[in-house]
Formats: structure tokens, C-alpha cells, sequence
């Protein structure tokens, strides 16, 4: 009884016309809109993020004028140890509360350098496992191994010990930032050193001597006038294209 129902609705299926495949231009506009809106998404994010830093900082000044209080009147026995301590402590969150704020800000205009760069990156010719190109915004090392946050530790004791300080890490891994925006960030770190500064080239130059791949902007990308930084790992991705 159903044969010839189930006959009638294959005869109409394939009757219907193919759904028309995008154009490369069309592909090309999709792409360019949806660069925009990560832009566009991520520049509010940070206006709303300074808004927070500004406040955090009223807070720091206001901590850093009761400690001083707490400290002259501690000295003169009017308050007590107990009073100073809970100043201090008071201090401490607050500045911890703006250093945080300032990361996800550094964190941010990395993102929008590398949001702003994919298009460049897109049309860039595919490296070969090893090969090295610097143009005038941007660097790129495709290097011959990938990269892992395991391997942390190792580019942090070369850069400490060749500089003598922390190596400025202003992300490892995926942050809330990257959530927010959207972007894959789980097996990368973001430095915040220039690519053309003393520190940024020695950086750049390990890592090629270790096959390790990374991105270095150095910021005259339109669309982000910030972010100078070095990307180690393979290029971020948005994380549905990722998963």
C-alpha cells in the first residue's frame, strides 16, 4: 500500500533543483561580515572593560589613601594593628581586581589583532612545514612541530634567563575573553612583547631554532590599532570551525 506513495516522493525529491553552492564571492562577503562582527563585538568589549578598569582604579587610589591614614594613625596608637591589616588587605584585592581587568584588556587587543589579521592570513600562500615569512604588519613561522601549553615552561626558563625577568605572558590557553568573542585559544600563548624589539626578535629566533610555530603583528593592521604581540602556536580559529 505504501510503495507507491514512497515511489511518488522519491520521483518529486530528486525533481527538486540543488541547493546553488556559494560563490567565492559570496563565500569571500560571508567572511568579511562575520570578521566585522567579531570586530565589532570585541571593540565594545573592551570600551566596557576600560569602564571597569577606570573604576577598579578610583577604587585603588581610595584603598591607597586608607592605608596611608591607617599607617600615620597606627603610628600614633589610635588604630590597631588589626585596622592596618585589614587596610592592606583591602589594597591587595582591589589591585588584584585592576591587574585583572588591564589582562583581559591586553588579552582583548590581541584578539582584535589577530580578528583583524585573518583576512590577511586567509590569502597569504600556505607555508611549507619550517618556512618563515615577514610582511610589514605581520610574521609567521609555520613551524615543524605543534605546540602545546606544555611547552610552557621551557620558553619561560629560556626568556628568563637570556632577559632576567617573567616572560609577559597575557594569555596561556583559553581565557573567558576568548569564550566571550569566540575564538580558539586552548594550545596558545600570547606575549606581550613587540616582534621588533630586542626582546620580541630573540623570542622569535628561539622559537624557530625549536620548530615551534607562532604569529608576531606588529600593528599597522586596519581595524586594530593596538595589539602588538607574538601568538605561539598554531593560529586561533573561530571555536565552532575548531570543535
Amino acid at each position: 500500500m505504501l510503495r507507491p506513495a514512497m515511489t511518488a516522493l522519491l520521483i518529486v525529491t530528486l525533481s527538486l533543483p540543488a541547493a546553488a553552492q556559494p560563490t567565492p564571492g559570496e563565500r569571500q562577503a560571508a567572511a568579511d561580515r562575520a570578521r566585522a562582527a567579531y570586530l565589532d563585538a570585541a571593540g565594545k568589549y573592551r570600551v566596557n572593560l576600560e569602564r571597569v578598569l577606570e573604576f577598579y582604579e578610583a577604587d585603588l587610589r581610595r584603598a591607597e589613601e586608607l592605608v596611608a591614614k591607617r599607617r600615620e594613625l597606627l603610628e600614633r596608637g589610635i588604630v590597631s594593628r588589626k585596622d592596618m591589616n585589614d587596610a592592606e588587605r583591602q589594597r591587595a584585592e582591589t589591585q588584584a581586581r585592576a591587574s585583572d581587568a588591564r589582562r583581559q584588556i591586553a588579552t582583548t587587543d590581541a584578539t582584535i589583532a589577530e580578528i583583524a589579521a585573518a583576512e590577511q592570513l586567509a590569502r597569504m600562500p600556505a607555508l611549507a612545514p619550517g618556512e618563515y615569512r615577514e610582511l610589514p604588519t605581520l610574521i609567521r613561522f609555520n613551524g615543524l612541530r605543534g605546540f602545546t601549553l606544555a611547552a610552557l615552561g621551557a620558553i619561560q626558563r629560556f626568556f628568563a634567563g637570556h632577559f632576567g625577568h617573567p616572560l609577559p605572558v597575557s594569555a596561556a590557553g583559553q581565557s573567558p575573553v576568548h569564550d566571550r568573542l569566540g575564538y580558539d585559544h586552548r594550545q596558545a600563548v600570547d606575549v606581550a612583547v613587540h616582534p621588533d624589539s630586542a626582546e620580541g626578535r630573540a623570542l622569535m629566533d628561539w622559537l624557530r631554532q625549536e620548530g615551534i610555530p607562532f604569529l608576531a603583528f606588529r600593528h599597522a593592521i586596519t581595524g586594530a590599532a593596538t595589539g602588538a604581540h607574538i601568538h605561539i602556536g598554531r593560529p586561533s580559529d573561530r571555536l565552532s570551525s575548531a570543535r
